[in-house]
């Protein structure tokens, strides 16, 4: 039962949202240590497959039983989305800043738009598009485009806009598997396809060498799995079976508020006032598209 009143469920989203935004730290400490973007995935998919999946044997082992038939949808959100996401948002965060891959991801809930409107006939109503402006042109600034500040290059400008895309994809391919699957059976499977598509991009043996060769990163690679992986997953979830959806994807967006302080505060990037602009605007755009307007039913 969702209860409204109570400050625990909105104060779990609101901690998920933290902890997925300081997984720069550990992204910049692994990749200083001499991973890639693609080896960061590896470890991450491993970790959080391994974590959940004990979780989901000794709470229900019944929820591991999936039809043959089904696999692809797992596929879908393991291999299409997450896989290709960690890829994207990992080498954006790499090849520039933490503060402007945090925030090129959050043009997400756009393509979820776009892509409900074609895969579920979902209406795009006049807010949507506003929202599709403020995104636009707050990805201009982001980018640098605008003014004589430093410019992203081409390929981390898609990179970073192909995060927010396969991050996308999920809501796809997890809604159509949501609607024949426990919450708890779908998160497993993703990360379990994710862990298995991540095996022949992440290089293995030269990962475990890396790993060997500095134990600190050992300690690195459990914490972007457990700290910005199993447990934000964890309290997103509770909190958001007692909260509106809604509401929760509101209180979420201090993810990259915090991404950008982040890199901002500890990393010293550039936080110019047309930078700082475009963040304001991406994150206006994810707040107006999930304030609800008007008495349901209603079109806005």
């Amino acid at each position: 039962m969702r209860t409204k009143s109570s400050v625990f469920p909105a104060l779990s989203v609101i901690l998920a949202g933290i902890l997925w935004g300081v997984i720069n730290l550990f992204i910049r400490a692994l990749s200083g240590g001499g991973l890639d973007a693609l080896q960061i995935s590896l470890l991450r998919t491993a970790g959080a497959a391994l974590l959940f999946s004990l979780f989901l044997l000794i709470r229900d082992p019944k929820k591991f039983r999936v039809r043959f038939r089904d696999l692809w949808l797992f596929a879908g959100t393991g291999i299409v989305s997450l896989v290709l996401f960690n890829v994207c948002y990992f080498h954006t965060m790499i090849a520039s800043e933490a503060s402007v891959a945090v925030v090129l991801l959050y043009t997400s809930p756009v393509f979820v738009m776009l892509l409900s409107a074609l895969f579920f006939r979902e209406m795009i109503t006049l807010r949507k598009l506003l929202a599709l402006v403020l995104t636009t042109g707050g990805t201009v600034l982001v980018a640098g485009l605008l003014g004589s500040g430093a410019r992203l290059s081409l390929p981390v400008l898609l990179t970073g806009i192909g995060s927010g895309l396969f991050y996308a994809l999920y809501s796809i391919f997890g809604n159509l598997a949501l609607r024949k699957y426990d919450p708890l059976t779908v998160t497993v499977y993703t990360f379990l396809f994710a862990f298995a598509g991540s095996i022949p991009l992440g290089r293995p043996l030269e990962t475990f060498r890396i790993l060997g060769s500095d134990p600190s990163l050992i300690l690195w690679g459990i914490g972007i799995a457990l700290v910005s992986t199993a447990l934000p997953y964890f309290f997103y979830t509770w909190g958001l079976a007692r909260m509106e959806a809604g509401r929760a994807a509101i209180l979420v967006a201090v993810e990259p508020l915090v991404g950008a302080l982040i890199g901002i505060l500890v990393f010293r990037e550039d936080h110019g006032p047309l930078k700082l602009l475009g963040i304001l605007l991406i994150l206006a755009a994810v707040v107006l598209l999930n304030l609800p307007f008007g008495k349901a039913g209603t079109s806005d």
